[in-house]
């Protein structure tokens, strides 16, 4: 039996912009994405007009830079648009709430919201909370084994909204729950190249910011528990890189298949020296290697010159294709 014509039942899945994904692939994978803002100088840009090289140059010349959360209203919005299009739920996976306060606003959110909305803390951020994002989108709408090419995904999402085409079954639960795993076993790195930035924002506190200004060290942070740790300590930065590519691969050898996420702010030169280091060395097993910018918000608060690592399961989907919206292999 054809599906009458309208909006598809199904559920939508939003996140905010500092899931650093690649252009285009949260469209492709119907992902509504909600910007953060960044004040410099006293002039407010939503996070997506505003590049991570464009903002490490504002902080290089001595720029006031601060950061905050979407609005309430922002997400309201973005649940209101995707009801009508016929979302019947919506699954809103965000930064870690240790970091910023989106995930509160989009609870506000949620309590006017025409559809339940659930609101995930992915406890992460960049693509540690990117890849979640995938995963949840995965579920929501089941890609072709070719997913990995943003045009397949997104005619393979188009021919599922044809009538005639039978829709996943539009439940938040397993949604949610693939969104929670993928965080839950996301790991992140951030080698940076001045501890400052962060002392100033609150994100580190002042012993940890003052161990690295004082004795010349080169601290690899990672996130944890939602908030940003030191988790080593390194002597010069070359040294520093070395070991940020080690504790990923160390990382890569306790799993399966795996996604890999390499953030720069700044020149990406280093960044895509590191991607293809770690491609070279993990070989079939990175299912999927993306050089990003680490973004405007993220660049606010780590400085120029960051070196970040993302590093997460990559759990297959099982899906039936039809063979007019497969890629060819």
């Amino acid at each position: 039996m054809s599906r009458p014509a309208g909006p598809a039942p199904h559920v939508a899945v939003v996140t905010d912009s500092t899931a650093a994904l690649p252009p285009g692939l949260a469209a492709a994978a119907g992902v509504r994405v909600v910007p953060l803002r960044v004040v410099v100088d006293g002039e407010e840009h939503r996070e997506d007009d505003l590049s991570g090289d464009a903002l490490a140059e504002a902080l290089a010349r001595g720029a006031r830079v601060s950061t905050s959360q979407p609005p309430p209203s922002a997400f309201a919005a973005a649940y209101e648009d995707l009801a009508a299009a016929g979302a019947t739920h919506v699954v809103s996976v965000h930064l870690a709430g240790g970091l910023s306060g989106t995930a509160d606003s989009a609870r506000t959110a949620a309590t006017v919201s025409p559809v339940p909305v659930h609101v995930v803390d992915s406890g992460t951020v960049g693509l540690g909370l990117g890849y979640a994002v995938l995963a949840a989108a995965r579920v929501a709408w089941p890609a072709p084994a070719t997913e990995v090419a943003p045009g397949a995904w997104a005619r393979w999402r188009a021919a599922l909204a044809r009538p005639g085409i039978p829709l996943p079954a539009p439940d938040p639960a397993p949604v949610v729950a693939a969104a929670r795993a993928a965080a839950d076993g996301a790991r992140v790195w951030f080698l940076v190249d001045s501890l400052e930035h962060l002392r100033r924002g609150g994100r580190l506190g002042a012993p940890a910011a003052a161990l690295g200004t004082v004795l010349g060290l080169r601290p690899l942070l990672t996130v944890r528990d939602g908030r940003l740790v030191v988790a080593e300590k390194v002597r010069t930065r070359r040294a520093a890189r070395e070991r940020l590519e080690q504790v990923a691969l160390d990382d890569a050898a306790t799993r399966g298949a795996v996604r890999v996420g390499i953030h720069h702010v700044g020149p990406a030169d280093a960044a895509r020296e590191v991607a293809a280091r770690l491609s070279a060395a993990l070989g079939a097993q990175a299912v999927e290697v993306h050089v990003t910018d680490a973004g405007a918000v993220l660049a606010a608060h780590v400085g120029p010159g960051t070196l970040a690592v993302v590093l997460t399961d990559a759990v297959p989907t099982a899906a039936a294709v039809p063979p007019d919206v497969t890629e060819p292999r």
